[in-house]
């Protein structure tokens, strides 16, 4: 356990971020997964909507830091791909 009252704060604050980031990934998650399941039932209409929402929520964990600017890149691109397929 730390003593030091800076090290003490980081550790507050290290656990206030990281229940941040795993809120935000678990959203993205869900996104994800509402987009995925559109396509499995061959719902173009509904898929380009869950698109819509997946990629604003990964666009917004790029902008708090939680995910790198190039692996949201490639989420988006792979989903956008995935629903474009649709037909």
């Amino acid at each position: 356990m730390a003593n030091i009252k800076s090290a003490k704060k980081r550790i507050l604050v290290d656990r206030r971020n990281a229940a941040r980031n795993k809120a935000v990934k678990s959203t993205i998650k869900t996104s994800v997964k509402k987009v995925y399941a559109a396509i499995d039932a061959k719902d173009k209409a509904s898929a380009e909507v869950a698109l819509k929402g997946a990629t604003s929520e990964i666009s917004k964990a790029v902008s708090k830091g939680v995910l790198h600017k190039k692996t949201a890149s490639r989420k988006i691109s792979r989903l956008t791909l995935a629903v474009n397929k649709l037909d």
